[in-house]
């Protein structure tokens, strides 16, 4: 018998379909001498500090840094989790090979490893490694299947991603709580988190400090085309109006007038913090939505798997191009002349070398059925993307006038398109024109002269741009460097801070623990947020560039040229010098408060600490996926538009505790409780709460 582990039931439903394993059971699909089970995210986790030493369930500076002798996993306490894991491991240990089915990328390849490891695997793996869930692409992936051991580094990657995060969220976070919260405040440490909250309180403190300053520009019209006077911004009013009177009564005179075309080159693939940025610009959707759209999508079988880092295709899809094309049928008009003509085989598109685990985003070529109206927002940006990158560049002509009043200069540029190519599918409409095409100048000719209307323009400086989601991401993506370029872009991606996959999920993070909130579109510093950051006086922490290394180390260790050893002792030293940076240096001046007092004039009470409860790291029981969020009146899934999922944090006139709460939706049911309201006599009973099968709540009264 032969054991397939999908990433998910969906998956492999689909999978068993296409295996001829047609009997369903109890968490397994089952048929043709194939076993077909599944995961849903993480069923297993790294231990707790407790769960090696008993006294590390206490934040205590003293036990500081925390550093387990060796790293250990264990199943994520939730009944559904327990009893799928139960299931998984009974079926590898009665089968004669293993294939791991799991999500193509690094963080599937741990949540797989670590469940095969705690279900003590002994049978032979094997990886299916697919880049679709079209039936082709599953009968190709089994047809070539590989051995697990080729994807070791990057299941060593994956592990040092999740040490590194644990060393320095458990040590961080507990460091910066017990020396600064004043009892009061957690104060959340992340690798990739502090940084990128680093880079937003940054860029707010520019803008608060920034000091509006007015300035004046000499510019003049001749033949109906404004020129700008080629001299520094003037910070005066008189100097503006001596300008002024100096351009008077004298003629203008052409001393250049150049045209010449160009090309603007197509644009690139899609890889998903770019297509996360496209739709954040166009639609205003958040990274995460995109990322939760395309996933629907990719399960759809109408993309190809999302979470990529790379813009270029492998060499062998080559010969599939033009049956994906074919495939796009709503974008005929657009694909008739690319498939009149052999699709050449440029570099710019077709590079083996510049794709690691998966190729672009591209459509499939399956025709869409079932999508949603933001589901096919997307769609069509891909779909867009994959056609303009066949089409022939956009053909422009430049022009550049320079011109004179005696001694002063002057310039005026302007562009027009002579044969749109790509940019045909972005065609605005009649009435609209794009942003980066001028009105066609007149023509002039260099020595003529004539009279001209000078003129003095009024401005304000402008303080720097809040982030938006799409300029945080590319912000991330090259550790807080400005890159337009998308040469130079594709080079700094080994040093992005976060993976692409991550950084949605680091975003929407900040946002719950409310260290940044969004008006309109911009992303704004919290007080709380600037606190913070303001507490961490180690820079290591805050680096963009530093955390941006970091990322590249655990790219060598998947590429298999880092030690993973190595990496954990350079890890270990830095969170033991930030330790004794922390206790031993930091000047008693530093604190974190909220509005209150600092420190030395404040002593917080001593009182009992309660146990405090994170839903955000509790697994949905119902599509047991996504995590849990707490609202204002309710608890529910994060991801609640598709799965529904809600717990009222008062039941039948009961306000529940966060323990009882926790235990109906971990357990199952809560503990006796007592002074519940009966719907129908009015009088107070006593009962249990549970959750039933369709994952309702009901009432078990107790006598």
């Amino acid at each position: 018998m032969i054991v397939c582990i999908a990433e998910k039931p969906s998956v492999a439903k689909d999978i068993a379909e296409v295996l001829g394993a047609k009997q369903r059971n109890d968490g397994y699909y089952e048929g043709n001498g194939y076993q077909i089970t599944w995961t849903f995210g993480h069923l297993c986790t790294l231990k707790e500090p407790h769960d090696y030493n008993e006294n590390w369930k206490y934040w205590k500076l003293e036990d500081l840094p925390i550093v387990p002798p060796n790293f250990g996993i264990k199943l994520i306490q939730n009944q559904g989790v327990e009893k799928q894991f139960n299931t998984i491991a009974r079926l590898v240990q009665n089968c004669n090979e293993v294939i791991n089915c799991g999500d193509a990328g690094q963080e599937g390849e741990l949540i797989q490893r670590w469940v095969l490891l705690k279900a003590k695997c002994k049978a032979p793996i094997k990886r299916l490694w697919i880049s679709s869930l079209t039936e082709e692409a599953i009968k190709e992936g089994f047809e070539k299947l590989h051995d697990s051991k080729k994807y070791d580094n990057l299941y060593a990657a994956g592990s040092a991603r999740a040490i590194g995060d644990w060393m320095l969220g458990i040590n961080g976070t507990r460091l910066f709580t017990k020396k600064f919260g004043l009892g009061k405040s957690t104060l959340s440490i992340g690798r990739v988190q502090t940084p990128t909250l680093a880079m937003i309180v940054s860029r707010q403190k520019e803008i608060d400090a920034f000091t509006i300053a007015e300035y004046w520009e000499l510019k003049t019209t001749y033949k109906g085309q404004e020129f700008n006077c080629q001299i520094d911004r003037l910070t005066s009013k008189d100097k503006a109006e001596k300008g002024l009177e100096y351009l008077k009564n004298k003629d203008f005179e052409i001393t250049s007038f150049e045209q010449k075309e160009g090309k603007e080159g197509n644009p690139r693939m899609y890889d998903l913090t770019s297509l996360q940025v496209d739709a954040n610009k166009k639609y205003g959707l958040s990274a995460d939505d995109t990322l939760k759209l395309i996933q629907g999508l990719y399960e759809k079988k109408l993309v190809t798997y999302p979470r990529v880092d790379t813009t270029y295709l492998t060499e062998d899809l080559h010969p599939k191009i033009p049956n994906i094309l074919k495939g796009l049928q709503y974008y005929s008009r657009f694909t008739e002349s690319i498939l009149a003509n052999p699709i050449k085989k440029s570099k710019t598109v077709f590079d083996d070398k510049k794709v690691t685990d998966h190729h672009a985003v591209i459509p499939t070529g399956i025709a869409p059925s079932g999508v949603t109206p933001a589901e096919q927002n997307i769609y069509d940006l891909i779909c867009r993307r994959f056609i303009a990158v066949f089409y022939p560049p956009c053909i422009v002509s430049n022009t550049t006038v320079l011109g004179k009043v005696e001694s002063l200069e002057f310039k005026a540029t302007g562009k027009q398109i002579l044969a749109p190519g790509w940019k045909i599918l972005y065609a605005k409409k009649k009435d609209e024109k794009s942003k980066n095409e001028e009105a066609i100048m007149p023509s002039f000719e260099k020595g003529e002269k004539g009279p001209h209307e000078p003129l003095v323009h009024k401005g304000k400086t402008s303080p720097p741009k809040h982030f938006t989601e799409a300029t945080l991401l590319r912000s991330m993506e090259s550790a807080g460097r400005q890159v337009e370029d998308e040469e130079m872009r594709e080079l700094m991606k080994d040093n992005g801070i976060g993976r692409p996959s991550t950084r949605a999920n680091i975003i929407e993070t900040l946002f719950r623990r409310k260290y940044i909130e969004k008006k309109r579109k911009n992303i704004i510093a919290t007080q709380t947020g600037i606190a913070l950051i303001d507490t961490i006086q180690n820079e290591l922490l805050k680096s963009a560039k530093l955390t941006g290394e970091w990322e590249r180390k655990l790219r060598l260790i998947e590429k298999g040229s880092y030690d993973l050893e190595v990496f954990k002792q350079e890890l270990y030293k830095m969170v033991r010098e930030l330790t004794d940076e922390v206790i031993f240096n930091t000047p008693s001046s530093v604190h974190f408060f909220k509005g209150k007092a600092p420190e030395s004039t404040v002593k917080p009470k001593k009182k009992r600490v309660k146990k405090t409860i994170s839903f955000e790291e509790i697994l949905c029981p119902k599509c047991k996926r996504a995590t849990l969020i707490k609202g204002k009146t309710a608890t529910g899934c994060s991801n609640f538009k598709s799965c529904g999922f809600k717990i009222p944090f008062e039941l039948m006139e009961k306000k529940l505790t966060d323990t009882q709460l926790s235990d109906l939706i971990t357990k199952g049911k809560t503990a006796l409780i007592k002074g519940v309201i009966h719907p129908g006599t009015q009088q107070k009973v006593a009962g249990k709460f549970i959750l039933d099968p369709a994952f309702n709540v009901q009432f078990e009264q107790v006598d």
